[in-house]
C-alpha cells in the first residue's frame, strides 16, 4: 500500500511540473526571457533533491544496508542511474520544447503523461523479451494503449484554458489606430 501512496504522490508531483513550468515562462509579449531559463533551474533542482537527497535517504532510510561506494558490484546503479536520469533530464528539456512551441500546458501535459504510460509498457516488454523472458502480451495491453490516447485526447480538449496574457499598454497605445482631429462643429 506504501508503494501506491508514493505513485500517488508521483503522479501529483509530475502532473504539477507541467503547469509550474508554464508558470515559469515569460507571458509578455514579446518574451523578456528564454524559454529554456526555467530550465536551468530545473537541474539545479534535480542537483539538489537527487544528489543531496539520495545521500540522505541512503543513510537515513535504508532498505537494506548501504555504503558510498559505486564501483564493483554497485557500477549498474550508477550506470543505469545516470542513463534514467539523463533520460528524465532529456524529457524535462523536451517539455520546455514543447511547451514553448505549444503554449498550451493543458495540451501538452496529457501528451506526455498518457504517452509515458504506454511507452513504460513497451520498453517493459522489449526489455524482458531481450533478457529472454518468454513473454505473453495480452490484446488488452493494446486496447488500454488505445484507451489512453483516446483519454490523451479528450483531457486535451477539456482542460480549462485562460484567456490570453493581455497587451501591455505600450503595446496597445502603438497598435491604435491614431484618432483624426476631431471637426469642428459649423457656426451659425
Amino acid at each position: 500500500m506504501i508503494g501506491i501512496i508514493f505513485a500517488v504522490a508521483t503522479a501529483f508531483f509530475w502532473g504539477c511540473y507541467g503547469p509550474a513550468l508554464g508558470l515559469a515562462r515569460s507571458s509578455a509579449t514579446p518574451p523578456e526571457w528564454s524559454p529554456y531559463k526555467p530550465y536551468v533551474f530545473i537541474g539545479v533542482a534535480y542537483l539538489v533533491w537527487g544528489v543531496f537527497g539520495g545521500l540522505l535517504a541512503m543513510k537515513l532510510v535504508p532498505a537494506v544496508p548501504d555504503n558510498l561506494s559505486f564501483t564493483g558490484k554497485y557500477l549498474p546503479a550508477m550506470k543505469w542511474g545516470f542513463l534514467a536520469g539523463s533520460l528524465g533530464a532529456f524529457g524535462a528539456l523536451t517539455l520546455t520544447f514543447a511547451m514553448f512551441k505549444a503554449k498550451n500546458a493543458g495540451l501538452v501535459m496529457p501528451i506526455v503523461f498518457g504517452g509515458a504510460v504506454s511507452v513504460t509498457a513497451i520498453v517493459s516488454l522489449l526489455v524482458l523479451r531481450s533478457g529472454g523472458v518468454e513473454t505473453h502480451t495480452s490484446p488488452m495491453l493494446w486496447v488500454g494503449m488505445a484507451l489512453v490516447a483516446i483519454g490523451i485526447i479528450l483531457v486535451a480538449q477539456n482542460t480549462p484554458h485562460g484567456a490570453p496574457p493581455k497587451p501591455k499598454a505600450a503595446d496597445q497605445a502603438a497598435a491604435a489606430p491614431a484618432e483624426s482631429p476631431a471637426a469642428e462643429p459649423a457656426q451659425h
